[in-house]
Parts: C-alpha cells; structure tokens; sequence
C-alpha cells in the first residue's frame, strides 16, 4: 500500500516565537509530512519565520480560528489530501503525537480522530475551570450524539480522513469550532473516535479564552451542541 498523503494545519496569530521551532520539530519526525501554516492577519513575524520553512497562505484579515482552520482543510482538499491533521502554533502539540493519530485510525478508522489530553497520564495539566468546561462540553455530545463517546471535545489536535475533508471545506463553524464541528460531523453521520496523545503546556503567549470567558464559553457552547442536535447545521 502506498504511503497516505498527510497534510499538517497550523492556524497561526502572531506565533513568530515558537512557530519556527514546530516546523523544525515536524521536519524531525523523520515523517512524509506536507505542512501548511495559516496566518490569521498576524500583527508580528509570523508569516516571515514560517515562509523560510513551509508553505504559508497569508490572510489579508483575521478570520478566527475556525476561518484559519477550514482554509487549511480546503487547501487539503484541492490538493487531494487523504488526511489532515490539525494542530496549534504554539508548539503545545509534539509533532511526535501525529503518528498516534494515524495509527488509531488504521486500527478503527473513523472520519475524525480527536487528540485527547485525558486518556493517559502524563505531565500536562489544565486549570479546574478549563476541565469541568470540557467535561460539560463532552457530556452534551456524549448524551445528545449517542455514537459519540468523547473525552477531550475542545482538543485543538485532530485527524480528518477524506470524508471529513470534504465535508468541513465546505461548512465549518467559525465560532468554537473544536466542539461545535464535532457536533456538525456526528449530525451529518460522520463517525468520532478519540486517543491517547501527550500535550505541553504553552511555552510563549497565553489562552485567548480566559477568567469569565471561559463560563461564557462553556454556555455558549452548550447551546450550540444542543441546537445542532435538534435544527442540524447551519453554516
């Protein structure tokens, strides 16, 4: 069988600090990985240090995540990717974890793999806040999809297989799109899985989603998982 054709997504905003460094680590894996780094209208050297290393598409303005994100999966699209791993700027994803990904996926293939932080113990620990937020988070789906059996639903790094390549390049939330495009998948009947993968704690920058923002993200969150169950999707 030939080796699959494996597109790494690294939405970037003003990550001139570690993004450098990720794209050396990726190119150290000893992996065929292709890599495409979106800037998201980055204010800093973001799009300099990255174009010495990878391909860059540059946006004229910033999209949010979800935008960066889907401009990725479209690029794996036209390109005819057969998978796409999404993972952060900000180094908190080891490029050596992608392999996991990819191995889960030949042992129970599913359209989305999600990356979880709390399926093995290791060194990484999230505040109290941002757990029982996720914890909330992974009971709706849980309770409202019942296929879905996830852990980790705000988890930045995971895989899409052709199925889900297709389907998010052309409808892809741009509000909280970690949790809600897992909602928008199990809708559309595509199938989650989830494994085991080690994560680090933020070397540069910090969280946009901080304090009270974090209960506002959490309710609004819940009422999109909720809708989506019950209206289906709207783009």
């Amino acid at each position: 069988m030939r080796q699959p054709h494996v597109l790494v997504i690294i939405p970037c905003l003003n990550e001139q600090a570690a993004i450098g460094a990720l794209l050396k680590e990726i190119a150290s894996c000893g992996e065929c990985y292709a890599t495409i780094v979106v800037d998201d209208g980055s204010s800093d050297a973001t799009y300099d240090t990255a174009v010495q290393l990878s391909p860059v598409i540059r946006l004229l303005r910033n999209l949010g995540i979800g935008g960066a994100v889907q401009t990725g999966i479209k690029y794996a699209a036209a390109n005819d990717f057969d998978f796409c791993v999404q993972i952060d700027g900000d180094g908190q994803h080891p490029p050596s974890e992608i392999a996991k990904l990819l191995n889960a996926y030949q042992q129970s293939p599913c359209s989305i793999i999600v990356g979880s932080r709390y399926l093995c113990n290791d060194s990484f620990r999230s505040s109290f806040a941002r757990r029982f937020g996720g914890q909330a988070i992974a009971w709706s789906l849980n309770t409202l999809f019942r296929r879905c059996n996830i852990s980790d639903p705000t988890s930045g790094m995971r895989l899409m297989d052709r199925h889900a390549i297709k389907f998010f390049s052309h409808s892809y939330p741009h509000d909280f799109p970690e949790p809600i495009s897992l909602a928008w998948a199990l809708r559309q009947e595509l199938s989650v899985g989830e494994c085991a993968v080690k994560m680090r704690s933020r070397a540069h920058g910090q969280s946009s989603i901080a304090g009270w923002k974090r209960l506002a993200y959490m309710f609004r969150v819940l009422g999109y998982v909720a809708l989506t169950r019950l209206i289906g999707i709207r783009s």
